[in-house]
């Protein structure tokens, strides 16, 4: 049991069924909750690892609990919104658990000013605390599903939700005019590349690949051609439907705060496994990132085309067999 959580049981806190927890992580332990318990996870990889382990694993959920577990995310916008979205929904307790490091004593201090609330419990460098819900309470904590920034879609909590993100603003720049007739787009987010590439007539099948489940809702909207196919997945487990010439991508490198260069070469392994034999990587990344030597492990020809003192654009193909 993740040990917050479990200090609360001890000391009197109780969960009734059915049972909603929103937003954990592969680092919170739920070993001692029911099976049946329904766990709410758009981020994919993190919705398979809970529905490995038996829970009742969905992306998005608006059915009535009783209870409900919420652990904080690092966005204020998008913790705020979850605290509503389990009032409107939960008939008895909100649990609130988070880090310091994500504003649990921001949301807390906020929660305190408009209801009584239970606890708090500090450990770990966090802390968890409980309330009776009431879905009047938090109503002007609603978040759109959807805001409109730069004329496109994004949704509060996703990768780059207030604007273009320079780094693929720098990557888009650089692509060719042709990319080939099947295309893919590593880590599409809300769809800025995507987007773009749907002006060209060359481009017969256009795969968006996003883990992020909101994200990719807004890269629907964003991007509203007949040549795209959306995939909710985990771009570093993917594979295309269909051999691809052409992959684009800026991909993420970190899950937590702490950078994770793995993660990216993560994707470059994915981009070369799903390519043609002559088929082509168009790729930014962050200067800092140590992504020369997979690169030139997987690619037979390998170049950084752009950059500048934050970015650097990669072309590579041929990918390795």
């Amino acid at each position: 049991m993740s040990p917050r959580l479990d200090l609360a049981l001890q000391s009197g806190l109780t969960l009734s069924h059915p049972l909603t927890v929103i937003g954990p992580t592969p680092e919170h332990d739920l070993s001692a909750l029911p099976r049946e318990t329904q766990v709410v996870q758009p981020f994919k990889p993190f919705h398979d690892h809970f529905a490995a382990l038996g829970f009742d694993a969905t992306s998005t959920a608006d059915d009535r609990c009783q209870d409900a577990i919420v652990f904080l995310p690092r966005a204020k916008a998008l913790a705020r919104a979850l605290i509503q979205q389990a009032c409107s929904r939960t008939s008895g307790v909100i649990v609130v658990d988070g880090a310091k490091t994500n504003g649990v004593d921001s949301i807390m201090k906020d929660i305190r000013k408009r209801m009584p609330i239970e606890g708090p419990i500090a450990k770990a460098h966090g802390k968890i605390f409980w309330f009776q819900s009431d879905p009047q309470t938090f109503k002007d904590w609603t978040a759109p599903d959807i805001q409109t920034v730069d004329g496109f879609q994004t949704a509060p909590g996703v990768f780059s939700a207030d604007g273009i993100d320079p780094a693929s603003s720098l990557l888009l720049q650089m692509l060719p005019t042709k990319l080939g007739p099947r295309v893919a787009d590593l880590g599409a987010g809300w769809g800025y590349l995507s987007a773009k590439l749907q002006d060209s007539e060359s481009i017969k099948a256009l795969h968006l690949v996003e883990a992020d489940h909101a994200a990719l809702a807004c890269a629907r909207a964003n991007v509203a051609d007949l040549r795209a196919q959306f995939h909710w997945a985990d771009a570093v487990t993917w594979n295309s439907p269909e051999p691809i010439d052409t992959v684009v991508m800026n991909p993420p490198f970190h899950t937590t705060r702490s950078a994770d260069p793995a993660l990216g070469q993560g994707f470059i392994t994915a981009a070369a496994r799903n390519l043609t034999r002559n088929g082509d990587l168009w790729m930014v990344a962050n200067r800092h990132l140590p992504y020369e030597a997979t690169l030139n492990d997987v690619f037979a020809q390998v170049a950084e085309v752009a950059g500048d003192n934050r970015f650097k654009v990669f072309h590579t193909s041929r990918p390795r067999r």
